[in-house]
This record gives C-alpha cells, sequence and structure tokens, in this order.
C-alpha cells in the first residue's frame, strides 16, 4: 500500500471509524487529552453517517502514533495526498494490495467488523464497542461483532462441568 493509505487502513483497525471519517479528519476537530497522552476528534455531525449528532472519535496508543506521524504534514487534513482532502480510501492501490494478497473480496468497511471482533475478544462490553462504532441502534452492535468459535467452545463448556448443573432458580427452589 502508499504509505499514506497504509497509515488510513492501520488508523481505522485501530478507532473502527468509518472511512469517508478518516478521509475528512480534520487538525481542528481534535481535543488533546494529555493526562491520557491522547487526543479525541470532535467530528461534526455533517461528518457522520446519518448527520444527526456530532460523535467522538477516540484514539489509542497506536492510532495517537499515526497522529503524531501525520502532525504537520497538512494545515487542515490529517491524512493528505499530494497536498489534497483523500476522497475515499476504496481505490485503484486498495484494489490492487487485496488482490496481490489473495484477499480480492476485502473491503474497507470490513476493518470496522475487525475491529468489532477485536474489541469482543478483549472482553469489551458490547455497550463500549456500541459507543466506539457508533452505533445507536441494538443489535447493530452484534452485527458487527459475531461470537467466535473460541467464545462458543467456552461457553458450552460450562454446562459441561458438574458444579454447574445445580439448578438455582426460584422456582425450582419452591419446588
Amino acid at each position: 500500500l502508499p504509505d499514506h493509505l497504509a497509515k488510513m487502513v492501520l488508523f481505522d483497525l485501530n478507532t473502527g471509524v468509518r472511512d469517508e471519517v478518516v478521509c475528512s479528519l480534520r487538525w481542528e476537530w481534535e481535543i488533546p487529552i494529555p493526562e491520557l497522552g491522547v487526543s479525541v476528534f470532535d467530528i461534526p455531525r455533517e461528518n457522520v453517517k446519518g448527520r444527526k449528532r456530532s460523535r467522538v472519535l477516540v484514539c489509542n496508543s497506536v492510532a495517537q502514533s499515526i497522529i503524531e506521524a501525520q502532525r504537520g504534514k497538512h494545515p487542515e487534513y490529517v491524512f493528505p495526498y499530494k497536498g489534497h482532502r483523500v476522497e475515499g480510501m476504496n481505490n485503484n492501490a486498495w484494489y490492487r494490495v487485496r488482490k496481490e494478497v489473495g484477499i480480492p473480496d476485502l473491503h474497507i468497511h470490513d476493518l470496522r467488523h475487525t475491529v468489532g471482533m477485536r474489541l469482543r475478544e478483549a472482553g469489551v462490553r458490547e455497550e463500549t464497542i456500541a459507543d466506539i462504532l457508533w452505533h445507536t441502534r441494538r443489535g447493530m452492535t452484534a452485527h458487527y461483532s459475531v461470537a467466535q468459535i473460541e467464545e462458543l467452545v467456552e461457553a458450552l463448556n460450562r454446562i459441561a462441568d458438574e458444579r454447574s448443573r445445580v439448578n438455582r432458580s426460584l422456582e425450582m427452589i419452591r419446588r
């Protein structure tokens, strides 16, 4: 991948934000949080899907290191290309690279699903995942963070343990 696109993809994989937001990310939206050593970006509602309200994009340490590497490259945009705003991440370079690595059906939006699944694997609460991915509808987060095989096996193994076979419901106690 070209360097600017590689940074955008890595940023996306560490924030879960939509590619349109990455492409339009502006320095004027940045709010440093010095006590945490990171920045957040206050994304205006005009740049958020649905345009209902503004959203806060939170950076982890990897995303923050990318932000720092981009600082000073352009006065307005965080991820410029040849001095201008990037129009989209789904471009010829992306198509070429995904074909070269043997994943021709990988889409930029799939990165959001990857973030959702990684958060779930890390044991992050669904409400927190929804906040990170800016989901307002119940159930949408489950679409992005589907159960992993290991998680399902672990859950089913809980019922294989004899100690978990004690029925503790109030109804059974009454009987």
